[in-house]
């Protein structure tokens, strides 16, 4: 079965502690994908200010305090799931308590085989 990453976006300047509020949901809801067998992976993450983003350019390592980017919304989480086919990680993910304040981001994850064996191909991205 692939597997699918749930990205899980809190908004921006919310707490965590507003979040934990929620605990007895997301129990519920990890334990229910626990039991069907789906849940691979899954853990909250510190406060974007404790990122550290890493940046080489030019041979020289340059790191930066919080997040990649300014958004409106902030990574709090991730959930790993072995789902048949993207409806079902789809219908998993529009039962995370964050889609009804932040958003939840759903992507296929890359199994080894689908990375290119080239080097160079489209995917290697890199500067």
């Amino acid at each position: 079965m692939p597997e699918y990453m749930l990205l899980l976006y809190a908004p921006e300047g919310e707490e965590q502690q507003d979040r934990w509020a929620d605990m007895p949901l997301w129990r519920e809801l990890t334990e229910s994908l626990r039991k069907s067998g789906l849940l691979v992976a899954n853990a909250p993450l510190h406060s974007a200010g404790s990122a550290t983003t890493v940046r080489v350019r030019s041979g020289e390592t340059q790191l930066t305090d919080g997040p990649f980017a300014t958004t409106k919304e902030i990574l709090a989480g991730y959930y790993v799931l072995n789902c048949t086919d993207l409806d079902e990680a789809l219908h998993h993910a529009a039962r995370m308590p964050m889609a009804l304040r932040g958003s939840v981001e759903v992507r296929p994850i890359m199994s080894t085989g689908e990375i290119p064996a080239d080097s160079n191909g489209p995917e290697a991205g890199g500067d």
